[in-house]
């Protein structure tokens, strides 16, 4: 596969989102033609109009679905570190999070809020909504994408502390088995200084204030 770099993701980025116009033909060619072949056990016929570019558009999909694979989460940390005394806690939340579960490849979405305490660096407010991306365009499950942006941030750029909520909704819950339209699931990872209960207190009531 092509490596879909953060450099690329920067160059087409419109409006907040990464256009990604390059793929791999090799690749997508082969798992196309798997697709074809899931189309037909399906009972459906993959020559049809509308389905005969389907194949090539699900691999594409796919391919940006995954392009995490090919980010450096800490690299992109690194890229903008900058050393600065502030030491008060910073929050980014609100960040838009698209992922695929593992178990059923059908998507979670939601939001996720991350907060961290400098101890003697800050990074660029942006790289922060990128390792979210970076760690989310992968097959994942929430609880193992929480502790993964929370060590991330933790092990780069060494702070006091970080705490990442994320409050998603599955759509392998909402569109098949128990089928819960509403239901939401909560996950959170803390190190440092919000293990004290004053400082987690604070961060969640942060991150609930709306504007």
């Amino acid at each position: 596969m092509t490596p879909i770099t953060q450099q690329m993701l920067e160059e087409n980025e419109m409006d907040g989102y990464a256009k990604i116009d390059q793929y791999n033909p090799v690749v997508i060619r082969r798992i196309a033609d798997k697709y074809r072949a899931i189309l037909k056990d399906m009972g459906e016929n993959p020559e049809r109009d509308g389905l005969q570019k389907t194949p090539e558009r699900v691999a594409k999909a796919l391919q940006f679905l995954t392009h995490g694979y090919d980010l450096d989460p800490a690299g992109i940390l690194r890229s903008a570190m900058f050393r600065e005394e502030y030491q008060q806690m910073v929050i980014v939340k609100d960040i838009e999070v698209y992922s695929l579960c593992e178990h059923h490849m059908l998507p979670f979405f939601g939001k996720a809020h991350v907060a961290y305490i400098p101890n003697g660096h800050i990074v660029g407010l942006s790289k922060i909504p990128r390792v979210v991306d970076a760690f989310a365009r992968r097959l994942q499950v929430q609880e193992r994408l929480t502790v993964e942006i929370r060590n991330c941030i933790q092990e780069t750029v060494k702070p006091a502390g970080v705490a990442v909520v994320i409050e998603a909704q599955h759509m392998c819950m909402v569109m098949r088995g128990i089928q819960k339209q509403h239901s939401i699931a909560t996950t959170s990872a803390f190190t440092g200084e919000f293990n004290a209960d004053k400082t987690r207190a604070e961060f969640m009531r942060l991150i609930s204030a709306r504007a």
